[in-house]
């Protein structure tokens, strides 16, 4: 049986990806996201639910929408930003499950190394 050479991807496709990626490795930004969870808020009520300050705030709903995973109405004088692809919450509760088991699995190594070394 011949051996199938791995297929590459594309690397377009691939700094895509990465972009994605760097939108979400902001502490601030999963604060922005898990903040507009529940529903659309303008930046005046992301501010006091994150406690960003507005130029920060601003900076970061900027890459948030650029990167096509917020979208911005005007109403009135203000602007609402709300989650336009809701499986982004899908996709960071993965990430948050994985590290988690990671991290309670690193915990009970390190209860059961201390066990093992204690002579109390």
């Amino acid at each position: 049986m011949p051996k199938t050479k791995p297929s590459k991807a594309d690397p377009a496709i691939l700094a895509a990806v990465a972009d994605y990626f760097k939108v979400l490795s902001e502490m601030s930004r999963l604060q922005i996201l898990t903040c507009l969870r529940s529903g659309a808020m303008n930046v005046m009520e992301i501010s006091e639910a994150t406690g960003l300050g507005q130029a920060n705030l601003s900076k970061h709903l900027k890459v948030l929408y650029q990167a096509g995973i917020l979208s911005r109405e005007a109403k009135g004088t203000s602007a609402y930003y709300e989650i336009a692809d809701p499986m982004i919450f899908e996709f960071c509760e993965l990430a948050c499950d994985r590290i988690s088991e990671r991290v309670q699995q690193q915990a009970a190594s390190l209860k059961s190394l201390r066990n093992k070394t204690s002579i109390f």
